[in-house]
């Protein structure tokens, strides 16, 4: 076809593709397009008008036809699509066509080739052999002239920045002391080397300065000679010395790991220890504090001030002597007045010293307790009362041989609530953690872990341990003698028994319900509805056995009531007291009246009951702060000390119902969580939170004759 213009000219357009007339190429044409657009019935009516270019001079004129033919077939090819779709019934619609799909070529977008081969393929014998053939080429290489190094440059790739983030780097500021003759003895060495150095150069330079005569000459020749000599033998005396230097470290590293010198050192510590706190020490055991006349000046003034002040209580007596006599005064009458005042002098707390160290400090002390057969040994926990502030515990062995360090350390993974030494076994220390956990421990054994741990029991507290005890019982019926039996109370509910075989398990002794509070009806009011509870146990906080029947004792709860109970009785509670107003912390039988206990509470008060009346005798509240902690004295059934958060108070009922006799109020930021008497002395222990056992002498505290109250 050709297009011409009105003027005659040709615009036909020229085709963009211009095939190739020596090639024969099958063409589909637009026939094959519009047999995909039309499907499948299109495509098999179209299969015959397929066209392939010819070659040739001919080609443009068959492709001419070829476009009249494609043009002329295509609206046939409609006309005829559209008379099938008219000719099609119902029949034909409804008819089932079967469609099968297959799989298409897979295309590979990103192939990476193993570089391993399996043993069991075909083709491992070959790459077997390729490996060999090229070991072979390696081990030939070195020394052959048919390979040659060559050198080539590459494209270097590009650099990339990468951030790792790590932990803080912590620096630290460490010092060393050192004295004047060290320094002295390091600057001194440093200054022989070089010097003994330079002499040595300028040994032979000296001897060539002179006239050259033979026989001067033979002098320095017998120099060089002596000096050559002297020389080697000053080489093999320093290799010699530093040898034996060697031998000397090894030895004395021997030395300092052998078992003697540290048995050795461990009893020289003591020895130390006892020297420095010697003053301490005898006043702690109630000893004379001996002065030594031939110590230092120091001890030489105090001495010199002990005897100035007696000769001024001697000189005031001879005073008041003469005094009487002028005054006709009846020395009797005033040996007597000197009697009072020596009597009105007030009690008080001498501080002594403090179980403290780096590992204790910033722990809070939880529970203290002496050896049943030791008295210098105390066991102290270290813990946290507050959820938030959890920290590792510590259980740590203190004796009064050493104050500056405990004997024994057992780290634990949770914070040390309670504890207690056994006393058919006192090697065994019993342990109660924040995490309801148990565990006992040999302080006669070095090593750290536990003997016994409750982590596999499966009937464990879930609850923090509040107080841990071991418990003595008549066995009855059942033998001769008395067992022991080790108890604890927790913030679950349950007081429990622990059983010590091959592992640690447990039994319960009780669990605590809650009890309604009983509230006085008004006059005219309604009955109010019973509240729903949480939890029907009560949480326990402490427990305290009866000093004569071991069957019985008292439990203490959050709810702030007191339950007298037993282990031979169905009943869960015998009787209950109800006089605080916040968890009781701390309950304690009166070692000489047997019928008396005192409680302590988060109500800021102290109460003291008879076990026959259900309402408190007397109340003893004297701060605005928690009592955490309250003991009887183990020598008068009237004296007990008390820890609040703000002081320490000793109460002395024979003196006063109303206010404590003694006072000692804790240092800022500093509260005091547990108090612990003494057995065989006038001292008390306190712990704070800070991780300090500070040992006080109760002073001026007259004790009464009568043990009953």
């Amino acid at each position: 076809l050709q297009v011409f213009d009105e003027e005659g000219k040709d615009v036909t357009p020229h085709p963009l593709f211009h095939s190739d007339p020596n090639t024969v190429v099958p063409r589909q044409g637009k026939l094959l397009a519009s047999s995909a657009y039309f499907g499948a019935t299109g495509s098999v009516f179209l299969s015959s008008f397929s066209m392939h270019q010819p070659s040739g001079a001919n080609a443009s004129l068959e492709q001419k036809r070829s476009c009249l033919l494609t043009s002329y077939n295509f609206s046939d090819v409609q006309v005829r699509q559209e008379e099938i779709k008219e000719e099609l019934t119902k029949a034909d619609l409804d008819r089932r066509v079967d469609l099968y799909l297959t799989e298409t070529e897979t295309i590979w977008m990103l192939d990476m080739p193993s570089v391993v081969v399996s043993v069991e393929s075909e083709d491992a014998a070959r790459v077997l052999e390729r490996n060999r053939i090229y070991v072979d080429i390696c081990t030939n290489r070195p020394g052959s002239d048919r390979f040659v190094e060559k050198m080539m440059q590459t494209v270097n790739g590009a650099a990339k920045n990468k951030e790792v983030q790590c932990d803080k780097i912590i620096m630290e500021d460490k010092g060393m002391m050192v004295t004047s003759w060290d320094l002295y003895d390091s600057f001194h060495v440093s200054e022989i080397e070089p010097t003994s150095k330079a002499e040595g150069s300028r040994t032979p330079t000296g001897k060539s300065s002179k006239p050259h005569t033979t026989k001067e000459h033979n002098q320095t020749m017998s120099v060089s000679s002596d000096r050559g000599s002297t020389t080697s033998t000053m080489i093999l005396e320093s290799a010699v010395l530093g040898r034996i230097h060697e031998e000397e470290e090894c030895h004395s590293e021997a030395i300092l790991t052998s078992e003697n010198f540290q048995q050795d050192l461990f009893f020289m510590e003591r020895i130390l220890m006892e020297n420095i706190f010697q003053p301490k020490l005898a006043a702690y055991r109630q000893f004379p504090v001996l002065t030594d006349p031939n110590v230092t000046s120091d001890t030489n003034g105090t001495v010199a001030a002990v005897k100035e002040a007696k000769q001024e209580k001697h000189d005031k007596e001879k005073k008041d002597k003469e005094e009487q006599k002028e005054a006709f005064i009846d020395p009797s009458i005033l040996s007597g007045l000197n009697k009072t005042l020596e009597e009105i002098v007030p009690p008080r707390l001498e501080r002594l010293w403090s179980y403290v160290c780096d590992l204790t400090n910033g722990h809070s002390v939880s529970s203290m307790v002496w050896s049943k057969v030791n008295p210098d040994l105390l066991a102290v926990g270290y813990g946290a009362f507050d959820f938030k502030e959890q920290k590792k515990g510590l259980a740590c062995c203190w004796s009064l041989k050493n104050p500056m360090w405990p004997e024994r350390i057992f780290q634990c993974e949770h914070g040390v609530t309670a504890l207690d030494f056994s006393m058919a076994s006192p090697n065994l220390l019993a342990v109660g953690m924040y995490n309801g956990s148990v565990a006992i421990y040999d302080v006669r054994s070095c090593n750290d872990a536990a003997l016994l741990d409750s982590s596999e029991s499966s009937n464990k507290h879930t609850g923090p341990v509040w107080q841990l005890r071991w418990v003595e019982q008549d066995r009855g019926a059942t033998g001769d003698g008395k067992k022991e039996r080790l108890i604890s109370i927790s913030a679950d509910g349950r007081i429990t028994e622990w059983l010590i075989q091959k592992r640690l398990d447990c039994t319960d002794l009780m669990k605590i319900k809650r009890t309604e509070s009983e509230k006085k009806k008004l006059p005219g009011e309604k009955e109010r509805k019973s509240e729903a509870l949480i939890s029907q146990q009560a949480a326990g906080m402490c427990f305290d056995f009866h000093p004569k029947d071991t069957n019985f004792y008292l439990a203490g709860t959050e709810e702030g009531h007191i339950h007298q109970c037993s282990c031979s009785c169905n009943e869960p509670f015998l009787k209950t007291y109800r006089g605080h107003k916040g968890p009781v912390y701390k309950v304690a039988w009166n070692p000489f009246s047997t019928d008396m206990f005192l409680s302590c509470s988060a109500d800021w008060s102290i109460i003291l009951w008879h076990q026959d009346s259900q309402t408190p005798i007397l109340t003893f509240s004297s701060a605005t702060a928690f009592v955490h902690d309250v003991m009887w004295s183990p020598k008068s059934a009237f004296i007990f000390a008390a820890a609040n958060e703000s002081r320490v108070e000793i109460w002395d009922l024979s003196v006063s119902t109303l206010n404590p006799v003694i006072s000692r109020f804790a240092n800022p930021r500093v509260k005091f969580t547990s108090v612990l008497f003494a057995k065989n002395t006038n001292c008390l222990l306190v712990g704070d939170s800070k991780g300090e056992v500070s040992v006080f002498e109760l002073q001026n505290l007259a004790a009464p004759n009568s043990n009953k109250v």
